[in-house]
């Protein structure tokens, strides 16, 4: 018991040294200011555990002084501000990566806004702030600015981490167009062929097509059929302008069954697709349809009789029906005289049938026709 004592007295003593030493060693006297930069001198240089204990003794030397004229805490502060920035960005850092791994789509923006104010083209953050729209439609049209920034990036010789090169920028695309889809539907139709046009597994997602099929119906579908409705005459009978805008509105109508087609193919299971689907998926994407500013031409059919001569004769422009048999009324309009002509004979007009003779056939007299009024 006494020895217990003793010794709970001898600890009482060591503390009520220990104390006042303490205290001491921090005290701002010059000697213990030069032994903290000396401390400092030695470890700012080598590995995290060294540098901590420059970073202590360094914030130990400014904390006891205010001397704007003091050199030595001009530079120690140098060093404290560049391992603060350091470590709330390595802090940020980690909590943005756990937001990515977690999919916590609001966090991503605000976290990754913060990263982005010290290093603006951190390309892998910019991607991953350029996707977050796609999981969350809350983020979505703020998403799409920085897939914008991040597409740039990529296209600069950044690299896609965390995604590979085509399949980052098929994301960014359907970002951007998925966010005008409704307040700008034409706009989003480029954005969304060139994410289905890229080898990644964004081409094989339905939605994409279905959100594509929207943009052509709600966009220049729905642009050319109230023009179309304008230009048609009274009645709604058809104009050559309103044909016109009927051919550019098929064009449309075209791609967004194509597109409708290719989702319907993409949600079916794979052991019971049907051949048309897959006939329909080895199709090349269609294009954007440039639009029409005149009416096809119709190419005369193969055969077909061609009009020579002057109006108003035979094979000229007043008879735009061709070579008839004879027994039949040609009759021909010049705009002034009506002729009739009428064929007595029983053969037959127009160019003949080689003979297959080696002899030659005698001429037949022409017949005699009578002209009327």
């Amino acid at each position: 018991m006494k020895r217990m004592i003793k010794l709970f007295v001898f600890a009482a003593i060591v503390a009520a040294f220990a104390v006042p030493a303490l205290a001491q060693s921090k005290d701002c006297t010059d000697e213990n200011k030069s032994a903290w930069y000396d401390t400092f001198l030695k470890n700012y240089k080598g590995e995290s555990a060294q540098q901590k204990v420059a970073y202590d003794a360094a914030k130990q030397y400014l904390s006891c002084t205010s001397d704007p004229s003091d050199q030595y805490a001009a530079y120690l502060k140098k060093f404290v501000d560049l391992i603060d920035t350091f470590n709330k960005a390595q802090d940020l850092n980690k909590q943005f990566d756990a937001a990515y791994k977690n999919k916590n789509y609001a966090d991503q923006m605000r976290l990754g806004k913060q990263i982005l104010t010290g290093d603006p083209d951190n390309a892998t953050v910019n991607i991953i702030m350029g996707v977050a729209g796609l999981g969350d439609a809350n983020v979505l049209n703020e998403s799409s600015q920085y897939a914008r920034k991040a597409i740039a990036l990529i296209e600069s010789g950044k690299p896609a981490t965390p995604y590979q090169k085509d399949q980052a920028l098929a994301y960014l695309n359907w970002n951007i167009g998925k966010a005008s889809l409704s307040s700008a539907p034409a706009d989003s139709i480029p954005y969304l062929l060139k994410a289905a046009k890229l080898e990644s597994e964004v081409k094989k997602n339905p939605q994409l097509y279905l959100e594509l099929a929207a943009a052509y119906e709600n966009g220049p579908r729905a642009k050319f059929t109230d023009e179309y409705k304008s230009k048609q005459g009274p009645n709604g009978t058809e104009t050559p302008e309103s044909k016109l805008v009927l051919e550019n509105l098929n064009q449309v109508i075209d791609r967004q069954i194509d597109a409708l087609a290719r989702a319907a193919a993409l949600t079916t299971n794979a052991n019971d697709k049907k051949t048309v689907m897959d006939d329909i998926l080895s199709k090349p994407l269609p294009e954007m349809p440039a639009p029409l500013t005149s009416l096809p031409t119709t190419s005369t059919p193969t055969g077909s009789p061609t009009n020579v001569g002057s109006p108003g004769t035979n094979g000229g422009a007043g008879n735009s029906g061709g070579t008839k048999t004879a027994g039949s009324n040609n009759t021909a309009t010049t705009g002034q005289t009506k002729t009739t002509s009428t064929s007595t004979t029983g053969g037959q007009t127009g160019s003949a049938k080689p003979s297959p003779s080696p002899t030659p056939r005698p001429k037949q007299r022409r017949s005699n026709h009578r002209v009327g009024m």
